[in-house]
């Protein structure tokens, strides 16, 4: 029964990075109705962007003014914020061109956009063809509940994740932003004969998306300990494959797709002899039942609004 839950555990915080990046693809599709490939690679980037923070953050002795429970938030923060106004760069550089133009133009200049960012990292960043070590951000230790051990560093990633996914509820429900949003999900068309920015509103949209998926990339980095230039591609796979299996356009659909990704890859990998090298396969198998038998996702029918 202890291996029961802990494996849940350790679904549930696969399943939290697998949502928080296929949130941002639900975002960008609600949006402008495009798949933005390339957004793997920007959540990784987040991580690459907080490790040179972390870096002149202690050779500058910065990070020992600061208070130690508050200069990891800082750090995350201010990573996120920096990788989301780059997908807003991003998005206004190789997106928006392509606005008015056939979805297949958008769907190469996002995987050449990604392409891009991969290589620059690998190239610029020192020794960025290796594996690099995360620094640990996160407290060490743990607790037992009922005999169960409970590790700090996964209950912090645990509430990080459903803080920021309740705050972006509260964001785009409760904000002119967020109806804005809502807005050009439905009819992008008639939200400008309203009065709507577009240009404004679809920038908010990527710099949201793209700093949850920094989030994202920064949370694993601190969980496995390691980041590598070329993890965006797989990670972009499956968050995208989530959001998919959820219902594409709908966050709400996208938390039950991370969840239920993160549970195959994990019970396939603790239960299955031999299953942790075919964990992927599961996943995909999921992935190909749904594109089959409810292409429209989870929640693809019962959804009222795309974001």
């Amino acid at each position: 029964m202890s291996e029961l839950i802990q494996q849940s555990i350790n679904a549930l915080l696969l399943g939290c990075n697998y949502t928080l990046i296929a949130i941002g693809f639900s975002l960008f599709f609600g949006a402008l109705n495009v798949v933005h490939f390339s957004h793997g690679d920007v959540c990784i980037l987040g991580s690459y962007v907080i490790l040179i923070f972390y870096a002149v953050g202690r050779a500058s002795g910065l990070l020992e003014v600061l208070p130690p429970g508050l200069s990891v938030p800082v750090l995350i923060g201010a990573a996120a914020a920096v990788t989301g106004i780059l997908g807003a760069v991003f998005e206004r550089l190789v997106i928006r061109p392509f606005r008015h133009a056939p979805l297949l133009m958008v769907l190469v200049a996002t995987v050449a956009l990604g392409l891009i960012i991969r290589e620059a990292i690998r190239v610029f960043y020192p020794q960025g063809s290796n594996p690099q070590i995360f620094p640990q951000l996160l407290p060490g230790g743990g607790l037992h509940v009922a005999g169960i051990p409970l590790r700090y560093d996964n209950l912090i990633i645990l509430g990080v994740t459903v803080g920021l996914i309740f705050s972006m509820f509260l964001f785009i429900e409760r904000t002119r932003m967020g109806a804005a949003i809502r807005a050009i999900s439905q009819d992008m068309e008639a939200a400008m004969m309203m009065g709507i920015n577009i240009d404004t509103t679809v920038a908010v949209t990527f710099l949201l998306g793209s700093g949850l998926g920094a989030v994202a990339g920064i949370l694993n980095g601190a969980y496995i300990s390691i980041v590598r230039f070329d993890m965006g591609l797989m990670g972009g796979i499956k968050g995208f494959s989530a959001a998919v299996v959820g219902g594409l356009g709908n966050i709400y659909g996208a938390i039950f797709g991370g969840l239920v990704l993160g549970f195959v890859e994990t019970f396939a990998s603790a239960f299955i002899p031999g299953g942790t090298a075919y964990k992927d396969v599961f996943a995909f198998l999921v992935v190909i039942f749904f594109l089959v038998f409810k292409p429209s996702g989870i929640l693809g029918e019962k959804a009222y609004e795309k974001v």
